[in-house]
């Protein structure tokens, strides 16, 4: 017996792109147009009255935009499975995507079968976020543990740098040679190390350092 097919809602301002969705959509038998809209306030009108198994998204759009959008139909609606599909790569907009609630991530020029492998794996329950999407969510995360994993995250690389040398026992003098940088410059950076890790002198840094393991 075969299973109902996965009923979809495209949701863009361009109406030729609509038209290419649509053409794609209707030559797969397990899928099925279940309306369109042309900006976000339709987006979450047709949401609620058709209730949609899927939404191909689009950010960019006249009156409410696609994020806003996918948070609000989310909100009343979180069993659809909302994909955005636009041609925002920034870290600001997937982000936001995501808070709001969307299961897959899209760039416009996604080839048709990636198009259509992220509608049945977000029609399933699960979230699909395409290739670049993916290494920049990796990265993303990456960079936050790595800073979560640095003892003193509000210094900066080189103020790390010297500070792991205050905790060695190292002077001022001993620094800069060993930075290759001026005495002047090794006292900027002992001083904003102090001033950050709100120290009065290098006895109290090199106490807090050796706390979190460094100089060892």
């Amino acid at each position: 017996m075969n299973s109902d097919p996965i009923r979809v809602l495209i949701v863009d301002d361009h109406a030729p792109f609509r038209e290419g969705l649509r053409a794609l959509l209707t030559s797969v038998p397990d899928m099925e147009v279940a309306g369109e809209a042309a900006n976000g306030n339709d987006a979450i009108l047709e949401a609620t009255r058709i209730q949609p198994d899927v939404i191909l998204m689009d950010i960019q759009m006249p009156g409410k935009n696609g994020i806003e959008a996918t948070r609000l139909i989310n909100q009343s609606s979180p069993h659809i499975g909302i994909i955005v599909l636009t041609m925002f790569e920034d870290d600001v907009s997937v982000f936001a995507a995501m808070r709001s609630g969307a299961r897959g991530y899209l760039l416009k020029g996604a080839d048709q079968t990636e198009i259509l492998r992220a509608i049945h794996s977000v029609g399933s329950g699960e979230a699909l976020f395409g290739p670049g999407i993916a290494r920049r969510l990796i990265n993303y995360f990456g960079e936050l543990n790595s800073k979560a994993s640095h003892p003193f995250p509000e210094l900066t690389e080189r103020e790390s740098e010297v500070l792991e040398l205050i905790a060695q026992g190292m002077s001022n003098a001993e620094i800069a040679e060993k930075l290759v940088i001026s005495q002047k410059t090794a006292r900027n950076h002992v001083s904003n190390v102090f001033s950050k890790l709100q120290v009065a002198d290098r006895a109290q840094a090199i106490v807090r350092a050796r706390q979190k393991g460094m100089g060892q």
